[in-house]
Parts: C-alpha cells; structure tokens; sequence
C-alpha cells in the first residue's frame, strides 16, 4: 500500500460534499423522488478507508451511502442518474439512492437494512478466498445498527472463519433521533471484543487519520490476521433524512451542530493543500458535477413495461397476470 495522497483524500471529501449539496438541489427540484439520506459531515470516514483499500476489495455501505459508492471509484454521474432514477444509472434506476452498487469497483451495493450490509460482505469476501482471491472488504453500519441480530451473525462467522471484513462504525452519535447513550449498552468496541476481533476507535472528521487506522488494519487482514473493527466517531452535519428539511425535528441542539461543523472533514484536509491546489481540485469538482447533473438529467425514466425485468440473474422475466 502507498502512503497517503492528501491531493486525493480532498478531492475525494469534496466530491462526496458537493454530490450531496447538488442532490439536495435535485431533491427540492423533485427530480430526486423520494428524497436521501445526506452524508454530509461524514465525508472524512469514507475517503479514508476507501483509499486505503486496493481496486479489488469490496465494499458494501448502508441507506446513508452514496459516499461509500464515490469514494471506491464510481462514476458521479450515473450515480447521479441513478439517484434521479434514470435508465444511465448505475443501475438502469432501479437501485435508486439507498441501493446503489457498482460491481466493477468493487462496491457490491448500498443497503436500506439496517446491519444487513455486514452479512452480505462476510459471505462476499469469505467466497472470493475461498476462490482464491487475494481480497478483503470493508462494510460500514451505523451506531444504530450494532444492537442488530444479523450484523452481530457476520461479527460471528467472521471471526470464526478469520474473513478479512473490516467492520467500519460510522458513529455520528445518533439512530436517526436517538442518541447512541440511549441505545447502546455497554460500547461499540465491546461488541468486537466479544467476538475476539481487535477494535481501534478513529476521529472520523480526519481522512488521513482514517487511511492510516484502516492501511494498518488491511494489512492485517490481508496477512491472515482476521477481521477488524474500526469505530469512525463522526458528526452529521445535515438532517437524518431530507424529510427534515421540511419538517423540522428538535433533537440536536443547534449549539452542538455549530459546534460540529467546526471540524468540517473537507476543511480539515483542505487545509493541508496548498492555495493553488485546492482551488484547482474545487474547480474540477464543480466541473465534474455539473457534467453529471446534465447527464443525469439527460438521461430517459425506465419504460413500465419493463418493471419486472432484471428480477433474476438467469435472466427470466418474471410473468405477469394471475393463474
């Protein structure tokens, strides 16, 4: 692994910031139905571990993802498109923002369940070495998602048969409303304990600090040393859901919010560049993004009649009618 590119940890951070600031945009426009889950404040955790992973590791994320699925490499544009359920996504639409995936980076899929992302990459990660593949995952979950059944089974088989998952808590302090005092008896690292994986505990607003815990980490792993545990503690900035920005909930005092964004994950890694370089990077970025807003747009909506297509990897259609 090379040591840490600080040019590419910003342009990363700051590409996940601005996609979610256009996305909100895109939101309120009512091209994005449904609204999203914005990762903004959180940006530092996924560039950091994304960058120290290699092409061919996988990856899955959860409902709050699109910056799991951008900083492992995917095209901002169809994911983009995606978002706006649009034919040119990465999914032909059909995964729209809490299901994104992008098999040829490496990224198995984004995921609305709670603590479902961790099983899928166990099984993932332990069939590509049983095939002989030299690979290993990370898989992020919430705080809220460390009480959950299916996420402790993948702790479980993992460190039974040593798959080499990193198991990344992206703890932002809340589940949704609840704060993670509320919620979690005992602590994060203590769940990993209890399961024999090491667990290291990381200041997520700081790419760098990130890429260093998860390079050591997946040398570990990739050296037989079994699955890890690394507790990211990060802030999000922005509302649970876009919902909230209409409907305005009072669980996070406005003065702890302020107090967050002081350590703004772009601003942190932004100021380790030089002027001229960050200005280029934003420059690029905008130009990036503006691009993938036309294309999203661009793009046709799914035809009705093919709703039931792609709902089997044979290739079956499904039929239609009763009988």
């Amino acid at each position: 692994m090379t040591g840490p590119d600080p040019v590419r940890l910003y342009r990363t951070v700051r590409l996940i910031r601005r996609f979610e600031e256009r996305a909100i945009e895109l939101v309120d426009a009512g091209e994005i139905v449904g609204g999203i889950h914005p990762y903004l404040g959180q940006e530092g955790v996924a560039a950091g571990v994304c960058a120290a992973l290699a092409a061919g590791d996988l990856v899955t994320g959860t409902h709050r993802g699109h910056g799991h699925v951008l900083a492992k490499g995917a095209d901002p544009a169809r994911m983009l498109a995606e978002l706006c359920g649009r034919v040119t996504g990465l999914n032909r639409g059909r995964g729209g923002s809490m299901h994104a995936a992008d098999f040829g980076v490496g990224v198995l899929g984004a995921n609305a369940i709670v603590g479902a992302a961790g099983a899928i990459l166990t099984g993932a990660v332990w069939a590509r070495r049983r095939r002989g593949d030299d690979v290993v995952g990370a898989t992020f979950f919430g705080d809220g998602a460390v009480n959950e059944g299916m996420l402790l089974e993948a702790f479980n088989l993992a460190a039974l048969w040593r798959v080499p998952v990193l198991f990344v808590c992206e703890n932002n302090g809340y589940a949704t409303t609840m704060p993670v005092e509320g919620a979690v008896a005992g602590t994060i690292a203590g769940r990993a304990a209890a399961f024999g994986m090491p667990a290291t505990a990381v200041d997520g607003q700081d790419p760098e600090q990130v890429r260093a815990v998860t390079a050591a980490a997946v040398a570990r792993m990739r050296a037989g040393g079994g699955p890890e545990l690394v507790e990211a503690r990060t802030y999000r900035f922005d509302a649970h859901h876009t919902f909230e920005h209409r409907v305005r909930l009072d669980y996070r005092p406005p003065e702890e919010v302020a107090a967050a964004r002081l350590r703004d994950p772009v601003l942190i890694q932004g100021d380790r560049l030089p002027a001229e370089v960050r200005a280029a990077v934003d420059a690029e970025v905008e130009a990036t993004l503006t691009a993938a807003v036309d294309f999203a747009l661009a793009g046709p909506a799914p035809d009705p009649a093919t709703a039931l297509d792609h709902l089997y990897a044979s290739g079956l259609t499904a039929r239609t009618g009763g009988g």
